[in-house]
């Protein structure tokens, strides 16, 4: 499996300015580009990848997407004086050239090859190209928005003529929309394009009807694009999640990309003058993590826009922390996306359901039609970044010495030492009297506790133990967790057992999947059931952690995951990764995994995912049941009001806006 972080960089791209006064290019400085190396290299990031360099991207190369006449033109300006510059760039919306331009932009389009190269080739297994100028605006005969060559869609052609491929997902989060991504595209079924920008109702440049929820794509095109307009600006962190959670990461496992590229520009974050949204430097790292979890973990990120240099640096690092598999910082805010953010992901859900299968039963949504301080932001930035970052624990995954430890040699896990005998029987004395007489039991109390002592004493991110009876153990991890202080434990359990933890006072959440309902457990806010079955052939649970358990937790923001697999489980080992895989974005990945079915394929599986590797390949997609469909809509209409999260349509969130 490849391994490594990618980290493109040359200090040529900055070269690439502006020679006059223009108050709309004027935001686009190269200081874009070294500041944000220069918080690399604060943050020790820059030595923990892998150093590629970059080359000029080619004529042919630049060809794949562009007319020879664009190309001619740009290459016309190496040797323009500045008046002549500025005339040219005038042919042009929001461009200007610079003698330098059109090496920088070659640049540009190689650096984002190179990176293409090294994940493809398994040199590396994601990366981050910092470039300029940017590309999601360059159209096949025009440069736009500060862009010569589009850089992303030059490479999805690239990756599809080189190796192969079928299907790319590229990813759009810069705040405008990436319109000559999707001009390239919009025809084109192998690329699936998605982009979020700020739109309101076409108010916002570039201010085409084509950047609307309802261009879905042309001919076989059709489904293929698609758009998530922002209506209002401050959009923030939930929000964002919430259109990853109702929208993109659904058509994403049901589209199965073969590549990953994301448009990355963080004029989408906080402080930035373009974007005027809230979104937090953190939240990128959550949007990384889960795109990590599609393609085999094949990623590449390539820089685009972000004009405020402190919200534009702290972001680029969140996203290269990311891919280097750091522990997530929680994310901050209040877990409820806004109405306006609610309509548009309605509106999108409602636009592209003739062209998937998860919206197959979804009910109809109709469209809805709505007419509808910078100064201190340095300061800001500077405190939540001290306030959310936290040292990475020396250690990512532990065990003890027991049965399960061999299955796990395959994984990067640490071996720690049980916990004492004795110590553990004055811990469990009190409320399992019986129990700590049998050696088994106090035995598997011991090596659980022990790991669980690390993760709280933050000296490892997550382990995993194995326990003959899981339900106990977790019982007694619970305990002891909320003993030793923290607050919102999220507790999942898969397969036949009995839950014993109180879950009155909101201190631990538990999420129960299991075949049957249990007899006598009456569903509540902090104690729900969820009834599923995959059956042999039908690899469907990651439709239930994506659209009900994901959004559940990012709601509930736990600070302790416990997660105990049984025995007679409803559901496959890679459901069972993803739901690992997915969750490491919550709780700074603290994870407790105590599993007492010892399958050897289970346990390197969970082990793996724990360590930070890829989830592994899910397969073909599979549509739910109408009975699943139903089973997570009852669910939702239940617990919307109380886990926001949840909330995808205008009639979810009336009753609480």
């Amino acid at each position: 499996m490849a391994s490594g972080t990618a980290l493109i960089y040359d200090e040529e791209m900055t070269s690439h300015k502006l020679l006059w006064n223009d108050p709309i290019c004027d935001i686009e400085v190269p200081e874009r580009l070294s500041t944000s190396y220069e918080q690399l290299q604060f943050y020790h990031l820059v030595e923990r990848c892998v150093h590629v360099p970059a080359r000029e991207g080619t004529e042919e190369e630049i060809l794949l997407v562009h007319s020879s006449e664009h190309l001619e033109v740009a290459k016309s300006t190496q040797k323009m004086g500045e008046e002549e510059l500025k005339r040219v760039s005038g042919n042009y919306d929001a461009f200007f050239f610079h003698p330098n331009t059109y090496r920088c932009a070659r640049l540009a389009v190689g650096a984002t090859l190179q990176l293409v190269d090294s994940v493809m080739l398994g040199k590396v297994c994601n990366g981050m190209a910092l470039v300029r100028p940017p590309g999601h605006h360059s159209q096949r005969n025009a440069a736009n928005g500060f862009c010569l060559f589009n850089n992303v869609a030059i490479a999805a052609e690239y990756a599809k003529l080189k190796y192969g491929l079928q299907r790319i997902l590229v990813v759009d989060w810069d705040v405008h929309h990436g319109q000559g991504t999707q001009y390239i595209f919009e025809e084109d079924p192998s690329v699936l394009y998605f982009s979020w920008h700020r739109y309101e109702h076409q108010e916002f440049w570039p201010s085409l009807k084509e950047s609307d929820y309802d261009a879905v794509g042309l001919g076989k095109g059709k489904g293929f694009n698609i758009n998530l307009p922002w209506n209002k600006v401050g959009m923030g962190n939930s929000d964002y999640l919430a259109a990853f959670f109702h929208v993109l990461l659904p058509m994403a496992f049901e589209f199965d990309p073969e590549l990953v590229l994301v448009s990355s520009g963080y004029d989408s974050g906080i402080g930035d003058p373009e974007g005027q949204m809230n979104a937090t430097p953190e939240v990128f790292a959550h949007l990384t993590h889960f795109l990590m979890q599609l393609a085999n973990g094949k990623l590449c990120v390539i820089l685009e826009g972000g004009y405020h240099l402190k919200s534009l640096s702290e972001s680029v690092c969140m996203t290269v922390k990311t891919l280097l598999r750091d522990p997530i910082p929680q994310v901050t805010g209040e877990m409820a996306p806004c109405l306006s953010a609610i309509e548009s992901i309605q509106n999108v859900r409602a636009a592209h359901k003739p062209y998937w299968k998860w919206l197959m039963y979804e009910d109809h949504e109709d469209k809805i039609t709505n007419n509808s301080e910078a100064v201190k932001i340095e300061r800001f930035l500077e405190l939540h970044m001290r306030n959310i970052l936290f040292p990475v624990p020396p250690i990512r995954t532990a065990t003890t010495e027991s049965k399960a430890s061999s299955y796990l040699l395959p994984a990067p896990v640490c071996v720690v030492k049980e916990m004492d005998k004795n110590k553990v029987k004055s811990l469990v004395s009190d409320f399992y009297a019986d129990l700590v007489k049998e050696d088994k039991t106090l035995h598997s109390l011991g090596s659980m506790l022990a790991i669980l002592d690390k993760i709280l004493k933050k000296e490892v991110c997550n382990g995993i133990a194995d326990s003959p009876t899981a339900s106990v153990s977790v019982d007694v991890a619970l305990r002891y967790s909320v003993h030793f202080g923290f607050q919102r434990v999220l507790c999942i359990f898969v397969g036949d057992m009995q839950i014993i933890p109180n879950t009155e006072d909101g201190k631990v959440l538990v999420i129960n999947v299991c075949e049957k309902e249990q007899s006598g457990k009456i569903g509540s806010k902090y104690f729900i059931s969820l009834n599923w079955k995959e059956d042999a052939d039908r690899s469907d649970f990651f439709s239930a952690v994506l659209g009900f358990i994901l959004p559940v937790a990012y709601s509930y923001q736990p600070n302790l995951i416990v997660i105990a697999v049984g025995p007679n489980r409803s559901i496959g080992i890679s459901g069972i990764s993803l739901l690992f895989g997915l969750l490491q974005g919550l709780a700074e990945s603290r994870i407790l995994a105590v599993i007492e079915d010892t399958d050897v394929n289970l346990m390197q599986s969970v082990a793996k995912a724990l360590a930070g590797a890829s989830v592994p390949h899910i397969g073909a997609y599979v549509p739910l049941t109408q009975e699943k469909v139903r089973k997570i809509k009852i669910l939702k209409d239940q617990l919307q009001q109380e886990w926001k999260m949840l909330q995808c349509s205008v009639k979810d969130g009336i009753s609480s806006n």
